[in-house]
């Protein structure tokens, strides 16, 4: 009977040496920080910082590296390095300050699925763009140069300030405002006010786009300013 007590005695006192032993390990397994979490914060501060991106944005972080052993922390603080964008291929620095400083360099890779406009013909030097001058493709924005035209309507009557082959992406830069007046151009001077209308001719001493101040001659010799309009038409308050 006493052997048997004491056999008993002995596995219990094995069991509790054996979970005394096992609190340790759990405690430092639940005081390393996730990887996930990382993911997580990277791919939230990613998507804040693409918010006013046009089309479908997508996000995907890269793995973190599950040898690096890091304190659990209490606040991650994402952060882009001095002169990164939050597109294309990126690195991201998540920061932590509390309870144990540390810092991770995570990539990452943010497609931008859109629209956009792409020459339909071969487009040359001053030609003016219409409908038949230009299709939409949809693609990755951050495959392709910086400036790409999403809007087909910022493409229409605007004349081109180089020639492109078929298929090319139109840039922001390719693109020139039509002239609402021209130099040397008849011009119609008009005055509006409250219950009167004056109109005149003179003609334009220089180039104006669309809202654009322009010096005229009048007929009677005069020179006045005014705001371009398209139409040939030069808007003069007195």
């Amino acid at each position: 009977m006493h052997i048997t007590y004491l056999r008993r005695l002995s596995f219990c006192l094995a069991l509790i040496a054996i979970f005394s032993g096992s609190k340790p390990a759990l405690a430092s397994t639940s005081g390393k920080q996730d990887p996930r979490l990382i993911q997580e914060a990277v791919a939230h501060f990613l998507r804040t910082q693409s918010a006013g991106l046009p089309g479908q944005v997508e996000i995907t972080p890269g793995a973190v590296d599950a040898r690096v052993n890091l304190p659990a922390c209490a606040a991650l603080e994402p952060a882009l390095p001095p002169g990164s964008r939050p597109w294309g291929n990126t690195t991201v620095i998540v920061n932590c300050a509390v309870p144990h400083p540390w810092t991770v360099y995570v990539r990452a890779t943010v497609k931008v699925v859109a629209d956009y406009v792409v020459s339909a013909r071969p487009l040359t030097h001053g030609q003016m763009l219409t409908a038949a001058d230009v299709t939409i493709r949809r693609g990755d924005l951050t495959q392709l140069p910086p400036g790409i035209v999403t809007d087909v309507n910022q493409a229409f009557g605007r004349t081109m300030a180089g020639s492109i082959p078929f298929g090319s992406p139109l840039r922001q830069d390719m693109l020139r405002a039509q002239a609402a007046v021209m130099v040397n151009q008849s011009v119609k001077l008009v005055s509006n006010g409250r219950g009167f209308s004056v109109s005149a001719e003179g003609r334009a001493l220089g180039n104006a786009l669309d809202g654009q101040l322009v010096q005229v001659r009048s007929a009677s010799g005069p020179v006045v300013s005014g705001i371009a309009r398209p139409g040939a038409v030069v808007e003069v308050s007195y």
